[in-house]
């Protein structure tokens, strides 16, 4: 049998109780990683759980739930998972919300600064409460999941979400940028035209049987986790 490329790794999944992250998720625990599962929905956490004892030969999932709005909760996760743990291997940034498609005028600052501080804000708070622990492994990895076509474009009515996503391109590469000289290695992923809730809400007529599965991305994934990946800064594209 071959051996699992992430066996006893320690991995870190936000956005994970469903889409890319859910699969993600499994594709981790199928590889041998402890899966830490944080989404705010407890329920369908312990649904994805489920899931992951039966991928993962029996082994449970750490199941954090937790709003990335909260900047407190954030910032106390590392002092937690490293009394738990000692270490993180693996830190997937994944969690995103869509915002209003609406013209820049229009949009209630409400729901700018939600956008903002989950797409953006709280992976920058993951980076600066997860470090410690990342640095103590022999192959921290970081992927973040990214949207380069809505970035790029400057797409009008997308301003939130297009923005959120360009500014978390530059957070990344300025992180892979400052641990270059360190055993951490940070990437994004751009999955493109992917059947999940969010591109669903921004398409509503679209039929999502035409699109790619969230289980057909965890490939790329799971290379990225990998301590033999070596590149660092880069956006993939599966």
């Amino acid at each position: 049998m071959a051996e699992k490329r992430l066996k006893d790794r320690i991995a870190l999944i936000t956005g994970a109780s469903r889409g890319i992250g859910r699969a993600v998720a499994l594709a981790y625990a199928r590889e041998g990683a402890h899966v830490i599962l944080l989404s705010r929905d407890l329920s369908a956490l312990g649904r994805v759980d489920d899931a992951v004892r039966k991928a993962g030969d029996g082994k449970e999932a750490t199941l954090i739930p937790l709003d990335l709005a909260d900047g407190g909760a954030i910032d106390a996760l590392g002092p937690k998972l490293y009394e738990r743990f000692g270490r993180l291997d693996i830190l997937v940034g994944n969690a995103g919300i869509l915002g209003r498609l609406s013209p820049l005028t229009h949009i209630p600052s409400e729901h700018w600064e939600r956008v903002l501080a989950v797409n953006l804000t709280a992976n920058w708070r993951l980076i600066r409460t997860l470090d410690p622990l990342l640095r103590r492994s022999d192959a921290g990895r970081v992927i973040f999941v990214t949207s380069s076509g809505v970035a790029d474009s400057a797409r009008a009515y997308w301003a939130p979400y297009s923005v959120s996503k360009i500014a978390l391109e530059t957070l990344a590469k300025t992180y892979a940028d400052e641990t270059r000289d360190s055993a951490i290695k940070v990437n994004l992923v751009n999955p493109r035209a992917t059947a999940t809730c969010m591109r669903a809400e921004a398409y509503p007529g679209e039929d999502q049987a035409t699109l790619r599965q969230p289980d057909e991305l965890t490939e790329i994934f799971v290379k990225l986790a990998s301590p033999d990946w070596t590149a660092t800064g880069e956006i993939v594209e599966p």
